[in-house]
């Protein structure tokens, strides 16, 4: 099965991402991570993409539509974060899907108010392991060790794009050009709205909870 995560950049799809990945055996792909490697390895697609989100802005469908299908074609079983990001991007995965035998179950989404955004993302730290890749966060998620990732003891780095003007403009984006997918899904009849309180020390639990019995049930019908 196919799981998507939407929502804002900043939203929690990393984090609630994994717990859904746990819980049902899933392949984690997000093309954030993708893009992260090919612009570390400074290949001509990294450079590409890193052009536009250093500005906050997406990578062009083009791209991000190839790269996704590689990695996922073989794959039974993936929660999708990051993708699709546009309306041409869903309906290529509509297409993808019908050509592969493929189904998606439902889609998540993540509602955030954008200044709770702001202060959530600038202050969040991932662990640069490729092999984890788990989020925390110094205000709402505290890693157990300051500065250690409590999966792997890695170092954990902030992002140089987190920070507040960046992420304004990120948000600005995601509205003008991802928002339309929550209609989109809406008509598919896929779509599952969590709305999200930051400050609830048991957000992440409360999340997880409600998207796993959100999806359940739609496997159930």
């Amino acid at each position: 099965m196919y799981i998507i995560m939407l929502g804002a950049p900043g939203s929690g799809k990393g984090t609630i991402g994994n717990e859904l990945c746990d819980n049902y055996g899933l392949t984690h792909i997000a093309t954030g991570d993708i893009f992260r490697n090919e612009i570390k390895n400074q290949t001509d697609l990294g450079k590409k993409a890193s052009e536009y989100i250093s500005k906050g802005q997406l990578v062009p469908d083009e791209i991000t539509v190839s790269m996704v299908e590689s990695n996922i074609k073989e794959i039974d079983d993936v929660l999708l974060d990051g993708f699709p990001r546009t309306i041409e991007q869903a309906e290529a995965l509509k297409v993808f899907c019908a050509e592969n035998n493929k189904r998606i179950v439902s889609v998540i989404n993540l509602n955030v108010p954008d200044e709770d955004i702001v202060t959530r993302t600038s202050s969040r730290v991932t662990c640069p392991n490729k092999e984890c890749g788990a989020s925390f966060n110094t205000v709402f998620m505290p890693p157990k060790v300051e500065g250690k990732c409590d999966r792997c003891g890695t170092e954990l780095v902030k992002r140089p794009d987190d920070n507040p003007d960046t992420i304004r403009e990120r948000l600005k984006t995601y509205h003008d050009e991802t928002e339309p997918l929550i209609d989109f899904y809406k008509k598919e009849e896929l779509l599952e709205n969590i709305d999200i309180n930051i400050y609830d020390e048991n957000v992440k639990e409360k999340t997880t909870k409600s998207a796993i019995e959100r999806i359940n049930n739609r496997v159930n019908d």
